[in-house]
């Protein structure tokens, strides 16, 4: 027998985007039912797992006070925060994505970035300057690099509890341990969804439903299918939860599937980090200081250019390149005059590291690695790198390499100094590109191309957004975007039925 409950607007998931669309619904006047598949010590879905990076648009300080009010007078006396554009963000947005991206859906994004943030912190969630990992201290001042100084209060953790917090107060009802199996859908729309909650089969009668539950980044089967042989074998960085369920719903329901469905987010990830994330660690595991490193494969290999770009601007491709390497593991290896820049990350417990005063005891302990071909790849390198160009990690320095087939482009230095570390990565994968297309207006679209009345979707199951790369930090930023959209139109829908 199945039970029967009822809500204006249901929202399947339990992460940012979920949260922000069930907020602005009920901010909407609309009921609202939420639907998580996690228990509750697990819930949040991929956002739990970030360090709540926000790429947003600021001017200047006035936006950037606007957003982080308790920011003092001692903060903005010592930082150079520069300013980041409507016109930089479309630019990133084009260059990454190889200019395939949706334009309708990065203007939406890219122009409600900041008035978005706003609004989170009219819901209660706070923002700090990412000090921590983008900016450095240089003559006196911290410089934010590669556009991104903004994150949420206590990283993902704290975003996702300041959004529950805001959804109790609210009235929103949760559900935890609540699967969404299909959409109840007919010929006029979506009006409900099946689920199974805490192990009994329920339908939810709904006016409209936002799906909000993530890609099938944890699903290895479709991993396989989809961005092609070996990526069953990568690191999951988040939730298990994630297994394209949203997806399969509404393409039964004759949705059309859009964007870079091969493709996916995908970064440098310890090589023994477990199988899916661990909400001890967080985002612990990923190694991102690689540009000041030469990252080297078992054979000894140089394989990526490590200072193509600010890392914003790479990492998330180079879990893919690491992923091609024999064994699907890469070592990183620095100089001992840079391991005080490297970020936090690789100062945790759980680390798979090798250092040692020469480098021929490094090879000696970087677990299946062509020993002698990495000593010959460090010498070609030392001889290669342009000393005379100085160093600066606060901006693209122009120090790289000169003579080498695969260039190091910026932040090139001499691997010379003891002690020397190196740490073993391989692929975390963290979203996948493809999901469904939605209008601006986060509506679901059919094949036809008409919207599927009473359906809106948000997060990291839209497709056409990101294509082969993707900006730091505009994951989280466009899950609230887009959930707020179908929040607010799932409301309308449900009041006025268009």
């Amino acid at each position: 027998m199945t039970d029967a409950l009822s809500a204006d607007v249901v929202v399947v998931g339990g992460g940012n985007a979920a949260l922000a669309a069930a907020l602005a619904a009920a901010e909407g006047g609309a009921g609202v039912r939420l639907l998580e598949a996690a228990p509750a010590d697990e819930r949040g879905g991929n956002s739990t797992y970030t360090a709540g990076a926000m790429r947003v648009v600021f001017d200047g300080t006035d936006a950037l006070r606007a957003l982080m009010p308790d920011l003092s007078g001692r903060e903005l006396a010592e930082t150079d925060f520069g300013a980041y554009t409507e016109a930089d963000y479309y630019d990133d947005m084009a260059r990454l994505t190889l200019y395939r991206a949706d334009p309708d859906l990065v203007e939406q994004l890219v122009t409600r970035s900041h008035p978005t943030l706003l609004w989170l912190g009219s819901k209660g969630v706070r923002f700090q300057p990412s000090y921590g990992r983008q900016a450095f201290r240089r003559e006196g001042r911290f410089r934010f690099w590669g556009g991104l100084a903004v994150e949420a209060w206590g990283g993902g953790p704290g975003l996702v509890s300041s959004l529950y917090e805001a959804a109790a107060k609210t009235g929103i009802g949760v559900h935890y341990r609540a699967e969404a199996r299909s959409l109840l859908a007919g010929d006029g729309g979506v009006r409900g969804v099946r689920a199974r909650i805490e192990g009994r089969t329920v339908d939810i009668h709904a006016r409209a439903v936002v799906l909000a539950c993530g890609g099938f980044e944890a699903n290895a089967a479709w991993r396989a299918r989809y961005l092609g042989p070996g990526w069953d074998l990568a690191k999951v960085r988040g939730t298990r939860f994630n297994q394209g369920d949203g997806i399969r719903m509404a393409l039964e329901a004759g949705a059309m599937p859009a964007g870079n469905w091969s493709g996916c987010h995908a970064v440098a990830w310890d090589r023994n980090a477990p199988e899916f994330g661990d909400l001890a660690v967080g985002d612990g595991f990923q190694k991102h200081s690689y540009p000041f490193s030469i990252v080297v494969n078992a054979a000894g290999e140089r394989f990526v250019d490590e200072g193509a770009d600010f890392r914003n601007y790479t990492y998330a491709a180079y879990g893919r390149r690491i992923l091609e390497q024999p064994g699907q593991v890469a070592w990183q290896v620095f100089d001992a005059r840079v391991t005080h820049l490297l970020r936090d990350e690789y100062r945790i417990r759980q680390v798979t590291k090798a250092k040692a005063d020469t480098l021929e005891d490094l090879a000696e302990r970087m677990e299946g690695i062509d020993g002698a071909r990495f000593l010959e790849t460090v010498r070609t390198f030392n001889a290669a790198v342009t000393t005379e160009v100085p160093f600066d990690p606060t901006v693209k320095d122009g120090r790289g390499t000169r003579g080498l087939a695969l260039p190091k482009s910026n932040w090139a230095n001499r691997i010379e100094t003891p002690p020397f570390e190196a740490y073993a990565v391989t692929c975390g994968i963290t979203f996948t590109f493809g999901g469904l297309a939605i209008d601006p207006e986060a509506r679901v679209q059919a094949v036809s191309g008409a919207p599927i009345p009473g359906l809106f979707a948000a997060g990291e199951l839209v497709g056409g957004l990101f294509y082969g790369n993707y900006p730091g930090g505009t994951g989280l930023v466009s899950g609230a975007v887009f959930g707020r959209l179908a929040g607010a139109g799932a409301a309308r829908y449900a009041a006025e039925g268009t």
